[in-house]
């Protein structure tokens, strides 16, 4: 276990309540990152990814492929540092076209030492694009993972319960023939260092088509998420419960709002409830990704109430960040000062910037 003084600010805190006595305490990284069209070269008749080849429009080769993994790796190596020098515990992905891609990024030099597992489902996004979650297999044990779909139509929120054994082959073919594909949301259960974590990797339907007009996707998405968490609830009062993605809304919009029911200050989650460390940040002007100048937070990580009791003998939140590093950013040009993406010119990064948040329990000295 790695184990780190916290900050001297944080430390005070414990010394005026605990009569003086200094405390350490162990602490892991959670992040999320879009890793922006995540495709290897090879051209699969079963994805849409005819543009992420050498003959496509993007001129995809195998050196630009293998920059894009070097890139998006010293990224995630180095999200939460300085104040944890480890790598994130759980990074959860989007816009990854399929396992391949990640075993291939998990070997870069840059994350190999972290031994990363990998949990992945095959999505029915009509781009091939899917979620997935990578985790440290010597802090997290998982035990059971499963895809679980979102269904809606066009013009109409339908988003229906499905029992586990049910396939899509059982959908309806009216349903099926006038739903809009999207990525499933991945739930994983496990034990990082022997406490069971629950964690929802998502990547919510875009605003292709304009905000308004598909508004009601995002709060199908939302609605699920909430069911999804209230069923771990049933199970467990007390569940610890972190959904994580790109929501393709920001922290203010009905889908999170209303649908999640997440809230923006600790005071405010009811028992049972949900809490966004990222509300704050984007009233205050902050984002992970710019549209015409304007600037949002469409990628969040929100926890159950459970992650903010004041009680630190097992994991709790402690902060949250945005990770935008001046060379994640563009520097000159149109788009200076966007998050840094591939172009015609070089291989970026991603047009979102990771977030992130540190979970942090008491170690007896």
């Amino acid at each position: 276990m790695r184990i780190i003084s916290l900050r001297i600010c944080f430390i005070f805190f414990f010394w005026i309540t605990a009569f003086g006595q200094a405390k350490k305490y162990s602490i892991h990284t959670v992040a999320f990152y879009n890793f922006e069209n995540l495709f290897d070269t090879i051209d699969d008749i079963y994805t849409n990814d005819d543009e992420w080849t050498p003959n496509g429009v993007q001129n995809w080769t195998k050196e630009k492929y293998n920059q894009k993994l070097q890139n998006l790796s010293k990224v995630l190596s180095e999200i939460g540092t300085p104040e944890n020098p480890n790598a994130p515990v759980f990074i959860g992905g989007s816009e990854i076209e399929n396992r391949g891609v990640l075993e291939d990024l998990i070997k870069q030099p840059k994350l190999l030492s972290f031994d990363y597992g990998i949990i992945h489902f095959d999505s029915p996004d009509k781009r091939g694009i899917d979620v997935a979650l990578l985790y440290q297999k010597k802090f997290f044990k998982p035990t059971t993972f499963s895809n679980i779909p979102l269904y809606i139509l066009k013009n109409k929120n339908v988003e229906e319960e499905k029992k586990e054994e049910s396939t899509d082959e059982e959908i309806t073919p009216a349903i099926q023939n006038n739903r809009v594909f999207t990525r499933d949301q991945l739930l994983i259960t496990g034990f990082l260092e022997g406490e069971e974590i629950n964690i929802i990797v998502n990547h919510w339907p875009s605003r292709s088509g304009g905000e308004k007009a598909t508004s009601e996707y995002r709060e199908a998405a939302g609605k699920l998420n909430r069911k999804i968490i209230d069923s771990l609830q049933q199970i467990n009062p007390n569940a610890k419960v972190i959904t994580m993605g790109d929501l393709n809304d920001g922290p203010y919009n009905k889908s999170i709002k209303t649908a999640l029911g997440a809230k923006a200050k600790k005071s405010e989650v009811p028992e049972f409830g949900t809490y966004n460390p990222f509300e704050e940040m984007a009233k205050r002007g902050m984002g992970t990704t710019a549209f015409r100048d304007s600037w949002d937070i469409f990628d969040q990580i929100i926890i159950t109430q459970s992650f903010i009791k004041p009680d630190f003998s097992s994991f709790k939140f402690w902060k949250a960040g945005i990770f935008n590093k001046p060379y994640l950013i563009q520097n000159s040009g149109k788009y200076k000062g966007y998050p840094l993406r591939h172009s015609t010119i070089e291989v970026g990064f991603s047009d979102h910037f990771p977030v992130y948040i540190y979970l942090i329990k008491e170690v007896n000295l």
